[in-house]
């Protein structure tokens, strides 16, 4: 007859899956940090490039900023009434999670200060939206 070997209780713990949950996790950081800086990402357009295409039946939202530093925002429902930056946020926020195709372009006046066309870009990205533009006119050639 066989006897059976009873094995006795492992009193130590396996290291190796937190190991690899460490370097997963490790990995995972690593990968995320650069993305994790402060700060707007923008491309500033170059007055002499071409004119953006605007694909048809998508009409961007464009929130302008005027030399006094109101914001306005083009829709039929606000009309040409100036509105503070959190409702224009918190607006372009619920369009771009209807539409999230949305493009979100920002129209400063020139004399404008450049804190304000800034705060607009920070208010957009936290309604959402990574990826503002800047409208310019095309230079004048002389």
């Amino acid at each position: 007859m066989r006897t059976r070997v009873r094995r006795k209780p492992m009193s130590e713990i396996n290291m190796v899956p937190f190991i690899d949950i460490m370097m997963v996790m490790l990995v995972a950081f690593m990968v995320a940090a650069p993305m994790m800086s402060q700060g707007i990402k923008v491309q500033l357009p170059k007055t002499d490039s071409a004119p953006m295409e605007v694909p048809k039946g998508k009409e961007p939202l464009i929130v302008s900023v005027k030399a006094d530093g109101s914001y306005y925002l083009n829709l039929e429902s606000t009309g040409k009434k100036a509105l503070p930056l959190k409702v224009i946020s918190e607006r372009v926020a619920k369009i771009k999670r209807a539409r999230p195709d949305t493009l979100v372009l920002i129209e400063g006046d020139e004399r404008v200060s450049y804190g304000k066309v800034v705060a607009a870009m920070a208010g957009l990205q936290d309604a959402g939206v990574s990826d503002v533009g800047l409208m310019t006119d095309p230079r004048e050639l002389n």
